[in-house]
Formats: C-alpha cells, structure tokens, sequence
C-alpha cells in the first residue's frame, strides 16, 4: 500500500439525527468492511461528555470488534492513564487477549491534567554526585518555512489551549473521571508500570509482587501516543516502544513528536529501531468538489470541541451552514480545517505521501467523520484502492 501500511483511528462518531447504539454497530461494520479493505490495524479513541461521540470506552468496543473481524489488528488509540491505574488497563486488556490472542494493540495516551515533569535525560551525572544531564532539544530535521515544509506539507502555527483554562465543563470532567481527592500518577511511571505487569516483573520497593491475571504475558503491541516532543514522546523512546504522533489533533507539533521519539528512543526486546505511525482527518469521495460537500461539518464539530462544549452530533451539509458562524470561530478552528485531507482518492493519496516524506512515517493512520455512514465507507474504500495502485 504506497510503501507503508494504512491503519484506522475511530472516534465512533454520532450523526445528528442518529443515536449511539446506531453509531457503534456503523463503527464496528466499518471495522469489518476496512479489514476486507486491507486497512492494517483498527484503533478506537476514547473521549468523554461528547454528545457527538460514542466512544468512550476502547476496551469494551474492542471487545464488541474482535469478535466481528479476523485479522485486522486492533487497538486503543488511546487509552487515557489520567483516570485508571496500570492494574486496571492491563486486566482489561488482558481479558481480550485472552479470547483474541495476537491481534491486540495497547495504546496509551494522557489525559487532560496538570504538566508533567520531564525525566532527567542519562548522562554523566545520572549515576554519581552530580545532577542528570538536561534533555538534549528536539530540533526538527525537516525545516517550516512560511509554513511548510519542503515538499508542501502544512505546518500551521502552533495552536493554545489557554482559553479553556478553568472552564466549568474541563473541570466538570475531571471531576467525574476521578474519585474524590484521587491524584493522577506520573505518566512515565505508569507507563513503566504497565509495562512491568505485562511482563509478570512488577515489584514494590519492599520486594512485593503483582501478578495480573489476565493481563500477564499478554500477547499486545503497546504503542504511546503523543502530540508534541515531551513526555509522552521520551517515554516511548526510552521504553523502546511504538509511537503514533498526532497530526490530526496537533498539526504544528507532529514534527517535533516525531524527532522528540526518534530522539529518546533506545532499542528494545521489541524494536532495534523507531517505529512511527501518524495521524491524518481524511474525506474522501470520486472527486473533489463532492468531498468537500461531505467535509462541511467538520469546522462547526471542531470548534464545539475546542469551545468545551463538547463534539456535537456530526451535522449535514445543509445544518453546517446554517449554523452561526464567526470569524473568531474560523480562527479557532483554522489549524484542522487546513490540515484536513480531503478530496478525490488521487488528491488525498498525494497529501498523505507529502505527510509519510515530510515525518518519516513507518505507517498512517486515518480518520475520516462523514454524516452518512455509507459516504465513510466509500471514502475508506476509495482511499485504500488508490493507496494499494500506488504501491
């Protein structure tokens, strides 16, 4: 397929006018159909308080899905370690292998919360009297010029959630994700907590073992995901782990992600060297003009995300225009509305090739909202045919 293989990032998206178990069985033939397709892996996002979301539990659907297809891996995309512990996300996940054994990809990612402290890089302080070296910077290898990079890939400005700073409906979440007083853990520590009871080595300081059963030996791919060059990209690269970089949620970061990865990464058991997948929003339909009609709900369903409102139901067409609409809305969405692929299979299938270059991508992974679910079946379809022509 073009080089690299393709896999699928699903939010289970709720259509206006439709409801949640409507989308979940529309998400779970998706999974069936891009599994003929020849789609490699199939992810599930997990959000929360989204009216125009459903998927708000990777496990569970995963479990629906493993039982509806054969072969295509599939996974979390991602797990969000804010609000659960390592002992919980390695049972669940243990419990699927357990029936599914082989197919299984564990992503983690973090979830909304305070800024986490970095690990001090190794170096000639790490083990004597003086203090760890600091982290070498990431410095992109591929230059931004005016906002692209060399071979036209659009890296827009970097994008501030500082507007959503104490807002009633953030709070809100994190009030019913967590319990009561409950204080997340350090993400680098979790992960290497996961990590330890998957592999039956999980120790106290004391000397106490842990043992998850099922989870213990599990047969899983564990990937971290990460939308900038910071702890989630060093945890992975020091972990020699998998890493998918976020273009679709932060396009102005997904360079520095990627070389922030390749920068802390160090082999493994697993992998001798990095391995990237990236994320892209894609629309595709048999000509441009047509997958632009099918994109126009993507701007209004973006800023109801970034004003904390929370997804709304993917609108139409005909209800995307006729909702209010700003400048200032056009600002606060400018960055993903750019940077969304959207076009005939040849337009789109050039797109990611500028995206694969410009980051080095082992693999793509690809998210594609419409408000009709045969529409994003066809987009889908069209994609991998042009994907495999090239290849």
């Amino acid at each position: 397929m073009s080089g690299i293989p393709l896999g699928v990032l699903d939010l289970v998206p709720v259509p206006s006018g439709s409801t949640a178990a409507e989308a979940l069985a529309h998400s779970i033939d998706l999974a069936r159909r891009t599994e003929e397709f020849g789609y490699a892996r199939y992810w599930f996002a997990e959000h929360h308080l989204n009216p125009g979301v459903a998927g708000t539990s990777p496990a569970v659907v995963l479990a629906l899905t493993a039982s509806a297809t054969s072969t295509i891996r599939i996974g979390s995309g991602a797990v969000q370690l804010g609000h659960r512990t390592a002992l919980s996300t390695v049972e669940e996940f243990g419990l699927i292998d357990a029936l599914h054994p082989g197919r299984l990809d564990l992503g983690l990612g973090r979830s909304a919360g305070p800024p986490q402290r970095r690990r001090p890089a190794e170096g000639a302080g790490g083990g004597g009297g003086g203090p760890p070296a600091p982290p070498e910077p990431v410095v992109p290898a591929t230059p931004v010029v005016d906002g692209r990079t060399p071979n036209g890939l659009r890296i827009p400005d970097r994008f501030s959630f500082a507007h959503l700073l104490g807002h009633p409906r953030v709070a809100l979440q994190q009030k019913l994700l967590n319990l009561p007083g409950a204080q997340p853990q350090d993400y680098s520590e979790q992960v290497d907590d996961v990590l330890a009871l998957l592999r039956g080595e999980y120790r106290t300081p004391e000397g106490v073992e842990a043992h998850a059963v099922p989870g213990e030996g599990a047969d899983v791919q564990v990937w971290i995901l990460g939308s900038s060059g910071g702890v989630s990209a060093e945890a992975a690269g020091r972990n020699g782990l998998r890493f998918a970089a976020n273009y679709h949620v932060s396009p102005a970061t997904v360079l520095e992600a990627a070389e922030g990865y390749r920068a802390a990464f160090k082999p493994s058991a697993e992998l001798d060297r990095p391995y990237v997948t990236v994320s892209a929003d894609v629309v595709v339909a048999e000509d441009d003009a047509t997958a632009r009609e099918l994109a126009t709900g993507y701007a209004p369903w973006v800023r109801s995300i970034r004003t904390a409102e929370g997804a709304i139901p993917y609108p139409t067409p005909a209800e995307a225009r006729a909702l209010p609409w700003s400048e200032e809305d056009g600002k606060l969405v400018a960055d993903r509305v750019e940077t969304q692929f959207v076009g005939s299979p040849r337009t789109v299938a050039d797109h990611l090739e500028r995206l694969r270059d410009a980051t080095g991508a082992d693999e793509l992974l690809i998210t594609t909202i419409t408000h009709g679910h045969a529409d994003r079946v066809r987009s889908y379809r069209l994609l991998a045919e042009e994907w495999q022509r090239r290849g």
